[in-house]
C-alpha cells in the first residue's frame, strides 16, 4: 500500500507542477502578444520600443526559464508512477504519445525562443533594437535584426501552440481516464 501511495503523491506533485508550469508559460505568452506588444505602439521612439520589450523579457526569461523546469520535472515525476503503456486501451497509448510530442515541442521551442531572445536583445546596447511593437522590427532595424525577430516571433508562436495543445491533450486524457474499462476505471497518469 505505501508503494501505491507513493506513487499517488508522486504522480498528483508532478501533475502540479506541471499545471503551474504550463499556466506560467501560457500567461506569459498571451500576455505578451495580446496586452504588451501592442501596447508598445504608444511608446513613441522606435529604439526605446526595443530596450522596454528587451528588458521585460529578460525579467520575464526567469519566469519562463522556472515554469519550463516545473513541466519538465512535473512531467517526469508523474511519469515515474505511469502505469505501463502495454496496459493501456490504444486511445490512451495515442493520446500518451500525443502529449510526449507536445511536451518537447514546448520545451524545444521555449530554450530556442530564449536562446533566440537573449541574442536579440544583445544586437543593441541595452535591447535599443527599433521596432514597430513588440512584434515587428521597425524601419531602423539592420536585416539581421529583422531576420532574428521574425524568428523570434515564429518561434513564440509554435511555442504558444504547443502549449495550447498541451492544454486540450490533458483535458483529452483527463476525459479518457473517466472512460469505464471493462467495469473498472484505467488512470493514466502521463503528465498526470
Amino acid at each position: 500500500m505505501a508503494v501505491s501511495f507513493e506513487r499517488d503523491t508522486l504522480g498528483a506533485g508532478g501533475r502540479a507542477l506541471h499545471d503551474i508550469g504550463l499556466a506560467a508559460i501560457l500567461g506569459g505568452n498571451l500576455f505578451a502578444r495580446i496586452g504588451m506588444h501592442p501596447a508598445l505602439r504608444e511608446v513613441t521612439d522606435p529604439r526605446e520600443r526595443g530596450k522596454v520589450v528587451n528588458a521585460a523579457w529578460r525579467r520575464y526569461g526567469t519566469v519562463n526559464s522556472l515554469a519550463l523546469a516545473a513541466l519538465l520535472s512535473g512531467w517526469t515525476a508523474s511519469r515515474a508512477g505511469e502505469p505501463d503503456r502495454r496496459t493501456l486501451r490504444e486511445r490512451e497509448r495515442a493520446l500518451a504519445i500525443a502529449r510526449d510530442a507536445a511536451v518537447g515541442t514546448v520545451a524545444v521551442t521555449g530554450v530556442a525562443a530564449g536562446i533566440q531572445g537573449m541574442r536579440f536583445s544583445k544586437m543593441e546596447p541595452e535591447g535599443g533594437i527599433p521596432l514597430e511593437d513588440g512584434s515587428e522590427a521597425g524601419g531602423g532595424a539592420s536585416a539581421d535584426e529583422s531576420r532574428t525577430k521574425r524568428r523570434l516571433d515564429l518561434l513564440g508562436a509554435v511555442h504558444l501552440a504547443s502549449a495550447l495543445s498541451l492544454m486540450g491533450l490533458n483535458a483529452a486524457v483527463s476525459r479518457a481516464e473517466l472512460a469505464p474499462r471493462s467495469g473498472r476505471r484505467r488512470r493514466l497518469r502521463c503528465g498526470r
